[in-house]
């Protein structure tokens, strides 16, 4: 048996882009979340993950879900790979291919800002 199934709550870190395919009428929309680490120190910087939310779901992160905006979601981890066009090198990036998002907040919703750290 194997499971490949990725569940996380966190916060927007930049504001989201959609990219919409001619004639297919298909979108999807790339989304990078900031996941507080599991500690006690508050100097810890959080975990990053890049999301890509396809179809409708894709268009609702697109209009509702801005920077510092808190969000859960559920997916599975695909790993992307590419061929650098400078180099020729394989070139590599775990990605979240998220099947359900949920909009928890938004940055004012809270007291605490997200730092920025990208």
């Amino acid at each position: 048996m194997s499971l490949n199934v990725v569940h996380l709550v966190g916060r927007v870190g930049v504001e989201p882009e959609i990219k919409w395919f001619e004639g297919s009428g298909k979108c999807v929309c790339n989304v990078v979340l900031a996941v507080d680490r599991r500690s006690k120190n508050p100097e810890d910087k959080p975990y990053w993950f890049n999301l890509k939310i396809w179809g409708k779901t894709g268009e609702i992160a697109a209009n509702y879900a801005k920077k510092g905006s808190q969000i859960g979601v559920k997916g599975s981890l695909e790993i992307e790979t590419w061929t650098d066009r400078a180099t020729g090198t394989e070139r590599s990036r775990p990605v979240i291919k998220v099947d359900s998002l949920d909009l928890l907040g938004s940055k004012k919703d809270t007291a605490e800002a997200m730092p920025d750290y990208m």
